[in-house]
């Protein structure tokens, strides 16, 4: 393969405004990164993440940083990322693929049956909530993830005392519990304050406890920093010449410092605003995706008490004890998982009539196997574990059940 010329970073007549952080997250690959032979990066496709890793291949380009033996690339695809994201994650992808086999990229997904959209519209779990019902992350990003790491770690059948590094695009000020525990954990393990987030201090998932070590060599990074690499310097043919710019699409272009949105799934249930998607839609190239608006106002309508299921006595939970939630709501009826089907297919379809018109990116939410799972598991009469449909719809009253079982006769 040959290789075009690159630009040193560190050159003097290149250097970046922000030599510090620069210097720093190169300080800590150093420090840890000889002592793997194999580095992996979960990747989530946004900011952050996008960051860290383009920069660590630059890195190893110029030769500045040791190239390890494999370079494991894990893209969380959840089938719900803002299309501008979707959209770089693919080209970033395709510059990968052209870096050699050294790097491999790994597209990681939930299994069919717990992908949102057919856990929610096939199984009939309502839409997560941030009170009782938190299960989306975990299900759709955490757990793929950890199953990917651990199917890749048996790949490499390591030496029973090598850990693979694992390199993440946690910074501080993304989010203050995430803070909390970087500043208990930042020094651990003979780490330094600003020479990243090392620790062997290994994931909860059994498959890879005590296989990974972890470092975020871009903790001390500000987001103003994360923003000049991927507008002005990873675009560039002098550094790699990386499909970034359009991340900047999902979080405002040119604004996106001063907006600094968060971004998610596609009208995140867990979020009180759809920021990021109202910020991509006043790009003109992304107006088109305004049907997507009508995403969230469907999850609201699918919680509540008309489209589910509710307890209508005394719940007796499996190890014999009374539930503490006698008449707590439950799943969707069949009727409203088809109702929220055709909705969905009715925002896609609009939204890709509008691309084709327009010649700009398809989305894809919703595929051809992921709806005949949905109808599949509907005809089947699938009900979430504990509820056989024979329970009565949560707008109708009934007697309120307390806890320890005594009633109290509805009113009438």
């Amino acid at each position: 393969m040959n290789k075009r010329p690159q630009h040193d970073l560190f050159q003097n007549s290149q250097r970046l405004v922000y030599d510090d952080a620069v210097d720093l997250t190169l300080q800590s690959l150093l420090a840890y990164g000889p002592q793997h032979d194999h580095w992996a990066v979960a990747w989530s496709g946004g900011k952050d993440s996008s960051a860290t890793l383009t920069l660590i291949v630059h890195l190893i380009e110029v030769g500045r940083l040791p190239r390890p033996k494999t370079l494991s690339v894990f893209y969380a695809d959840t089938r719900q990322e803002l299309p501008p994201l979707a959209a770089a994650a693919t080209e970033v992808m395709e510059g990968l693929k052209r870096r050699g086999n050294w790097i491999r990229t790994e597209i990681v997904r939930a299994p069919l049956d717990k992908r949102f959209l057919v856990y929610i519209l096939g199984r009939g779990v309502p839409p997560p909530n941030n009170n009782t019902l938190r299960w989306c992350t975990r299900q759709i990003k955490v757990d793929p993830m950890a199953a990917a790491v651990e199917r890749r770690l048996a790949e490499l059948e390591l030496p029973e005392n090598e850990t693979v590094l694992m390199i993440t695009g946690v910074r501080q000020g993304e989010s203050a519990i995430r803070d909390r525990r970087i500043e208990m954990s930042c020094g651990k393990d003979g780490a330094e304050c600003g020479q990243g987030w090392y620790q062997k201090i290994l994931p909860e998932a059994k498959g890879i406890r005590g296989r990974i070590a972890t470092l975020a060599p871009l903790l001390h990074w500000r987001v103003c920093n994360v923003w000049d690499w991927l507008k002005i310097y990873a675009p560039s043919e002098d550094y790699g010449g990386w499909a970034t710019r359009v991340i900047a699409d999902a979080y405002g272009g040119d604004e996106a410092e001063e907006i600094n949105a968060r971004t998610g799934c596609i009208g995140c249930p867990l979020a009180s605003q759809e920021k990021a998607l109202e910020t991509i839609l006043l790009n003109p190239d992304w107006a088109y995706l305004s049907p997507l608006l009508g995403l969230k106002p469907l999850y609201r309508e699918l919680r509540e008490p008309r489209h589910r299921l509710r307890k209508a006595g005394v719940e007796v939970l499996k190890d014999g004890s009374i539930g503490k939630n006698p008449q707590r709501m439950g799943p969707l009826t069949f009727e409203a998982r088809l109702m929220g089907l055709s909705r969905v297919l009715e925002i896609q379809a609009a939204c890709n009539e509008a691309a084709e018109r327009l010649g700009r990116p398809r989305i894809d939410i919703l595929n051809a196997e992921e709806e005949a799972r949905i109808r599949e598991l509907i005809d089947l009469g699938t009900w979430p574990d504990g509820w056989d449909g024979d329970e009565p719809t949560a707008d109708i009253p009934l007697n309120l059940i307390f806890p320890d079982g005594s009633v109290q006769p509805l009113l009438v």
